[in-house]
């Protein structure tokens, strides 16, 4: 796919849905310039996809609970990120994850996208056919959860929209088995394909606009924001949707 498109002038209220869901299957992610929203017309946005999800630990945006804060205010050293999908730890991940620009910092804080279509297709075919069927477990970090703390995902997955094979990582910590293999074997697998999928020739920068809403397929992409270099203040508004289609294995 070509990673990312970048669409001006889209009236949220009455586009076709399963046409962006088309594009963003295709492009993995959906940058929407020049969207000056308020949370209302924002979360109505998202519910056209499906219901919400909420990651429990998070700081939820005050009056809606479906939506969530993502912010440097008031810190004095940068949040860490790594290239990572939102929520793997739970059964029925998000399909969508989507984040309007509430202040955008002067420099920086740029977020990343890697294509995990393209990091399938790029495996040397000895490794695809070795870690075909197998699965991942992951698990929760970062958050705290008393409900749901790890699930076992397909490392290969076909996107029921696009019908196309991806990759389906997170970061690192975050995967602590593959089915068939030893804990060491696992490790330095994972680290393999971490390295493969978010190689720099493999991955969008998006620099943020006043105005920006971007959307991302969370089933054909990892994610990270850049925080080095940030002057300012940088807020976000995050919101999930669930994954409501079902995900075929490899």
């Amino acid at each position: 796919m070509t990673l990312g498109i970048e669409v001006r002038d889209l009236d949220l209220r009455s586009s076709a849905v399963e046409e962006l869901r088309k594009l963003l299957a295709e492009h993995g992610v959906l940058i929407l310039r020049e969207q000056p929203l308020d949370d209302n017309r924002f979360l109505a946005f998202l519910r056209r996809f499906g219901d919400m999800m909420f990651t429990e630990g998070e700081t939820p945006v005050p009056g809606f609970p479906d939506l969530n804060v993502i912010s440097n205010v008031g810190r004095t050293t940068p949040p860490k990120s790594t290239f990572h999908v939102d929520t793997t730890y739970v059964p029925n991940p998000p399909a969508y994850t989507a984040l309007r620009a509430v202040e955008v910092p002067e420099a920086g804080g740029s977020t990343l996208f890697s294509d995990q279509y393209a990091a399938y297709e790029t495996l040397p075919a000895d490794r695809r056919a070795y870690l075909a069927g197998r699965t991942v477990t992951h698990r929760v970090t970062g958050v705290a959860s008393d409900t749901v703390s790890s699930a076992e995902h397909p490392l290969f997955a076909i996107h029921p929209v696009s019908g196309r094979t991806a990759l389906a990582l997170s970061a690192p910590g975050r995967c602590i088995a593959i089915s068939g293999m030893s804990s060491d074997e696992a490790d330095e697998t994972v680290r393999y394909l971490f390295e493969h999928s978010t190689r720099e020739d493999n991955v969008l920068r998006h620099a943020w606009a006043p105005d920006d809403l971007v959307m991302w397929d969370n089933r054909c992409v990892m994610h990270r924001a850049d925080h080095s270099g940030v002057i300012g203040n940088r807020v976000m508004h995050r919101g999930m949707v669930v994954d409501v289609e079902s995900v075929s294995v490899m």
